[in-house]
């Protein structure tokens, strides 16, 4: 269905907001659908990501995206729908999986791996979320110290910090079988009989191990190249020459494309597919109860407090949009929501989740205004979230079909926020630019010097290992510093139309 198709219509009742307006039941599915491929792409990106870094099994990561897409619509249905008095904003809003998670999420996996990985970060995700719940009224009365210089600086570190797992997932992970290079295996067999019991050597030192040698031949083979490059090109055909609902769902087009191509040439087959069930339930705590460390939830509360000040912004832009004012308390119920659906992410086996500024913009596009469609949108993802076929078909997805399409995603996280530097006063402020270049220099750190935590306390390391909170530090206090904290609504109402791609 194309975007030109969908205009709004009169109310069936006068006096009805076009907001609470209830479509006809085929209509409402259509554009609840419409909002879905829109998202999908998005959503299901995180759980691959983070159950590869934990080096789970391919059933578990199609777990996790089973789950992610369950709570994707669940923490919907509350924000559009509403939950008593402290639950939902109940404006026309996908919620899904925040990229500003991934990269402590991902520090923590490299850390933890496997299940007891697994139980580290769903418990740093419950605390957050409780703890994003209590202070959602505090975090609404906030915007003044995260003004569009702060956000659009935390928003490009995001998007080029993600450009690693895009980059990786295309050449190949840097570590792991698709390494650069191997272990010569003449080496590997020398250094097992000598170690082994009974041999005259003395004891080989602790820590003793053989320089990888070897180049893979698995690592940047043509074909995946080629795969990828399709992906993208693809992409870029499809937004130069679709228009309206197709080009919004350009990055979804290019990885069936790749997908197509990838099963054509026997890089991609069916039998995790065909061995998965039509229908599962999604439970809880599937990988054990929850371990909780104090310095990882205070690292993933820092995350929420970000998320949360971007959801602000989106929702006084989607108020503008839909002609509704979003008051002091709408805020804070919508923020509570988004600490309450990582709560509830958490609990089963997935992620924090915020407002999709995607279908924010996808809202502005078609012009339908009706909350009733993202509730739609919520029940058609909870029942994807049921059919288990479907988490495995999109894990058996040739990484580098996912690689085309990663660098297109987190460039245009990139890209969002180089938009909202673009209408930052860099002329007539001479802090904005010292600003920008700090927190993204300090952003870099963890990128470029990995290894700069080694004399640090081993229990902050999981706080300073994450260059985008290292960066959203920064700028929140050189902008304190530099600029004092002044309010300016219309400014960050502006900079959350930018991010429509964030």
């Amino acid at each position: 269905m194309s975007a030109a198709a969908a205009s709004p219509e009169s109310s069936a009742s006068a006096g009805v907001h076009p907001v609470d307006e209830r479509l006809p039941g085929g209509k409402l599915a259509a554009l609840g659908l419409q909002h879905v491929l829109v998202m999908y792409a998005g959503a299901v990106a995180v759980p691959l990501i983070v159950g590869r870094a934990l080096k789970l099994s391919p059933q578990e990561v199609a777990l996790l995206i089973s789950a992610d897409l369950f709570c994707c619509g669940i923490a919907t249905l509350i924000q559009s729908l509403g939950a008593t008095q402290w639950f939902g904003i109940r404006l026309p809003v996908m919620m899904g999986v925040t990229f500003a998670s991934v990269a402590p999420m991902v520090a923590i996996a490299n850390a933890h791996g496997g299940h007891d990985g697994a139980q580290l970060l769903f418990g740093s995700i419950i605390g957050a979320g409780i703890i994003s719940i209590l202070i959602a009224p505090m975090v609404s009365r906030m915007l003044r110290f995260f003004p569009p210089v702060v956000t659009g600086t935390i928003i490009t570190v995001i998007g080029i910090s993600l450009m690693r797992v895009g980059i990786n997932w295309i050449f190949g992970n840097p570590v792991g079988p698709t390494a650069p290079a191997l272990v010569d295996p003449v080496y590997a067999k020398w250094l097992a009989d000598v170690t082994s019991p009974g041999s005259a050597l003395p004891p080989v030192p602790k820590g003793l191990a053989i320089v990888p040698s070897v180049p893979n031949p698995k690592y940047a083979d043509l074909t995946g190249l080629g795969i990828s490059a399709l992906v993208l090109v693809s992409i870029l055909l499809i937004v130069k020459y679709a228009k309206g609902f197709v080009a919004n769902i350009s990055v979804l087009l290019g990885i069936v494309i790749g997908g197509v191509v990838s099963a054509v040439t026997g890089l991609m087959t069916f039998e995790k597919v065909a061995r998965a069930q039509w229908f599962d339930v999604v439970l809880p705590f599937h990988f054990g109860m929850p371990q909780f460390d104090p310095i990882l939830i205070l690292t993933m509360t820092l995350i929420m407090i970000v998320v949360m000040i971007e959801s602000t912004g989106m929702f006084l832009a989607l108020g503008e949009m839909t002609e509704r004012k979003v008051s002091q308390q709408d805020l804070a119920r919508g923020l509570r929501t988004d600490g309450l659906g990582t709560l509830i992410g958490g609990v089963f086996n997935t992620f924090p989740y915020t407002s999709f500024s995607q279908n924010v913009g996808l809202v502005a596009v078609t012009g339908i205004k009706s909350r009733y469609v993202c509730v739609a949108g919520g029940v058609i993802l909870v029942v994807l979230g049921l059919l288990p076929k479907m988490a495995a078909l999109v894990e058996s997805l040739p990484t580098v079909v996912l690689g085309g399409a990663g660098l297109v995603m987190f460039g245009m996280v990139a890209a969002t926020g180089i938009r909202i530097l673009a209408g930052v006063n860099f002329k007539t402020n001479r802090y904005n630019p010292m600003i920008v270049a700090v927190s993204i220099g300090v952003g870099m750190i963890p990128l470029i010097a990995p290894n700069f935590k080694q004399w640090m306390p081993h229990a902050i390391h999981s706080l300073v290992e994450s260059g985008i909170l290292l960066a959203s530090v920064a700028a929140v206090l050189l902008n304190l510093f530099l600029n004092g904290a002044k309010q300016d609504d219309d400014a960050i109402i502006a900079a959350a139309k930018q991010a429509e791609a964030h």
